[in-house]
Formats: C-alpha cells, structure tokens, sequence
C-alpha cells in the first residue's frame, strides 16, 4: 500500500509519564462516553412521524409490502446503498461500509432488530453486485417506488443536474443522484409503522468498524491530504499490490454497465 504520509515522529517519553498522560486523556475519553450515552438518550425520545406511503420492494423471492420487511420484528433499520439503475457495481464507500455488516445481523435479530439493506437498482443488478462481494446480509430494491425519493437517498428525475439538492436535512451539492443512509422504523403490534430516525453524511461514521480501529492508530484515518474523503477506499476486491492513492483523485461515479444504459429510461415518467 501507498504511504500517504511521511514517516512519524512523536515526544518519547519515560513510562511513568506515558502513564499520566494516558490517565489524563483517558478522563477526557470517559467524558466523551457519557455524553454518547446522553446523546443516545436523547435520540431515543425523538417524536416519530407515522409511514402513510404503501411502499412496494422486490426481494430474490418476488414483492415485498414494508411490513414484510420487518421479518417479524418490531424494529427496522435500513442501510440506503449506493446503486443506482444501471450502474456497473456499487459505490466503493457503500460497499466500505457494507463489508462490515453481516457478523452483526445475527445480533441485531436477537434483540428484536431486522437490519437490510435497500438499493434503487433492480434486484437483478443488487444480486449480481451481491453475490460478486460475497455478502449474506438481505438487500431489497425499491426500484419503481417513491421510497428512496421520500428518505433524501436518490434524486428525482427531474432533479438531475439541476445544483443544490435536499440532503441531511438541508439544501447541500452532492455529486451523485444516489446518495448513503441510515434510516430506522418500528412496527406496533397493531401493525402501523413509524418512522423514527435517520442520519447521513458524517452521522454515518458510527458504522464503520474499520475508521473506528483506524482512530486508534498513530497515523489514524490518514486522510487529510486527499482531494476527497475515502478516496483510498476500493471495493475489497479491487486491492492489490498495485494499490495506489492519488491525493489529488477526484470523486467518480459509478460507471454504467454496457448493457444497462436505458434500464431506467421512463421510470416514473408521467
């Protein structure tokens, strides 16, 4: 792997002084937990808004209502993934994230949780993306629904190309008419759904395991002399001995495949 910064140099010092300093960090590290723990608290009491929308996915098996998504379970979250109609794979930062995503489904199941993932491609393209990656995790497409529209996660049609879009809960440039989430919902026994939380852009980083350990390390995420965040970043995959970062790479979009440039054409068109 490419180095992208200089070797480093830090104060060396005796280990009683490296045990201060810890001690001393450390009160700030617990002061930190707590106010997540606040935070958290504070997320739990949100006011919910409650689903009117009758969305319709399609899954390997055929149509699913929402209800159907939550597999029995009173608790959803959903991971909006980056993959667009047409496109030849899926966003390498998406997929960053999603190899993280099945040793905790499990987990999740048994404490009443259902976690999927949704993509706006048809689910031919998500099983073909799906089973390239070697992923296990369930993954819906929402193709031909208003659910991606509704959740700030794709463009409208006659968005494209059009400047500022709604994203993260305000009027933002974003490069791609697909666009990362993470949105939660809970089903009542009387079978009425709610809509309870969503986060994006940076509120996203909490999933990522990799950044975590990465924050721990001398050199941490290492990005600061990259044009864009996780420009680094490649589909698992992809990474070889040839791997290099170009700090000055800008942003590109997925590329379509060959044999899907009109999949989309017409799709909600009135």
């Amino acid at each position: 792997m490419a180095t992208m910064t200089p070797e480093l140099k830090q104060k060396t010092v005796s280990h009683d002084e490296w045990i201060q300093a810890r001690k001393q960090f450390l009160a700030k590290e617990k002061e930190f937990t707590r106010q997540r723990d606040e935070l958290s608290r504070q997320r739990r009491e949100l006011p919910w808004e409650r689903v009117e929308n009758k969305y319709e996915f399609e899954g390997p098996a055929g149509k699913l209502s929402f209800a159907d998504l939550f597999g029995g379970r009173s608790q959803l979250v959903i991971y909006h993934f980056m993959l667009g109609p047409g496109w030849a794979e899926g966003c390498p930062s998406c997929s960053y994230l999603a190899d993280h995503f099945d040793g905790m489904t499990i987990h999740l199941a048994n404490r009443d949780v259902t976690f999927l993932v949704v993509s706006h491609a048809p689910i031919a393209q998500i099983e073909a993306f799906k089973k390239r990656m070697g992923w296990r995790f369930r993954w819906v497409s929402s193709y031909g629904s208003d659910f991606n529209y509704d959740y700030q996660v794709s463009a409208r049609p006659e968005e494209a190309g059009k400047g500022p879009v709604y994203y993260n809960y305000e009027m933002t440039e974003f490069p791609s008419q697909e666009r990362p989430g993470l949105s939660v919902f809970y089903k009542n026994s009387a079978g009425e759904i709610f809509h309870t939380y969503s986060t994006y852009a940076r509120g996203l980083d909490i999933l990522v395991g990799t950044y975590n350990f990465l924050d721990v390390v001398p050199k941490g995420r290492d990005e600061a002399g990259l044009k864009h965040t996780m420009a680094w970043v490649r589909h698992h995959d992809k990474y070889a001995e040839g791997y290099y970062v170009d700090p000055k790479a800008e942003w590109e979009h997925p590329k379509v495949a060959a044999s899907s440039h009109s999949c989309c054409e017409g799709e909600h068109a009135s």
